[in-house]
């Protein structure tokens, strides 16, 4: 299991490369949960989502014989745009392997930021199976989205951050809620948050449609979701859980909540309105968990991730002029 000292270690080598985001409070937040809201935006990092954190981790650790045939990596976008721009940082050639209907924001910066784009149908296709034949071929050295120690370590940042900030603001927090695909960044902030505040509840958060994190949880172990499923939440489009960020979730995370599409496009309204952030469908859901009640937040203090912010901008128009 990633360790705090694993965490620390990541969280040294990201000075001068990921932003330190805030921690900080919302009055309509508060009033719609009855309760204190600490906002964490990682849609305001570093290529806008934390995926930057877990990539560079990785990757900066490669040795020079490792990393001269570059990396092979797999992602619906948002730890494409974080290993390309790792890559680009360090010197590394990098190939992203993406959906076809990845959103258009997603594939255009990969490309931006120097990565090689292969895409596959993400219903019929095998993302992980194409990037291991395609690092195999070439000899270059993979970087899983989610199921690997230096990942983990790399997102566990967020969940220290939280940690360090909050007790340094005099605002502890009794639960902490983390959207979830894989479970990089949920099982890593775990990790953090529960070495430095033993007390904290962690809760996980899902589309209701990918809830696999959510059965596997009530199943004692890894489900995989029917393959029919679908959702607006791009990001978070994980079938099974990790086989190293599951047992992290099980050993460590209070309990995993879902949200439907509607209750993400609700809450990313609520954001751009109220918060003046632009948050994707995916970087939204602990937030809709929020603010549709999945959670008793009434006299609490409670800590919301929001883990990105690269939407289209003609979905998040179509989002904004919905009524509410």
């Amino acid at each position: 299991m990633t360790d705090i000292e694993q965490i620390a270690a990541a969280s040294r080598r990201l000075e001068g490369v990921s932003v330190r985001t805030p921690l900080f409070g919302n009055a309509a937040l508060d009033d719609a949960a009855g309760g204190s809201v600490l906002i964490k935006p990682e849609c305001l990092q570093v290529t806008g989502s934390f995926k930057i954190r877990g990539a560079y981790n990785l990757m900066s650790q490669l040795g020079r014989r490792e990393a001269k045939n570059g990396v092979v990596a797999w992602s619906s976008g948002n730890h494409a745009q974080g290993v390309a721009a790792a890559g680009s940082l360090l010197g590394i050639p990098t190939s992203i392997v993406m959906p076809e209907d990845a959103p258009r924001a997603k594939l255009d910066n990969t490309r931006r930021l120097g990565g090689e784009v292969i895409t596959y149908d993400r219903y019929t296709g095998d993302r992980e199976a194409i990037a291991h034949e395609l690092a195999a071929r070439r000899g270059a050295a993979l970087v899983p989205s989610f199921d690997h120690p230096q990942i983990i370590a790399g997102q566990g940042t967020v969940g220290l951050e939280i940690a360090t900030d909050a007790v340094a603001m005099q605002r502890v927090p009794d639960q902490v809620l983390i959207p979830c695909g894989g479970g990089g960044l949920s099982s890593g902030s775990a990790v953090a948050l529960k070495s430095r505040l033993p007390d904290v509840e962690v809760f996980v958060v899902e589309p209701a449609d990918f809830d696999d994190t959510a059965r596997s949880f009530a199943a004692g172990e890894r489900v995989r979701v029917d393959g029919s499923a679908r959702s607006i939440c791009d990001a978070l489009q994980t079938a099974m859980p990790g086989k190293l960020t599951f047992p992290i979730i099980q050993a460590l995370v209070s309990g995993v909540l879902t949200v439907s599409d509607t209750e993400v496009r609700a809450a990313m309204r609520f954001a751009f309105r109220h918060l003046k952030l632009v948050v994707e469908p995916g970087g939204a859901v602990a937030l809709a968990a929020i603010l549709s009640g999945k959670l008793d937040t009434a006299g609490k203090t409670t800590v919301v991730v929001l883990s990105g912010g690269n939407v289209d901008v003609e979905l998040f128009d179509e989002i904004q002029t919905e009524p509410n």
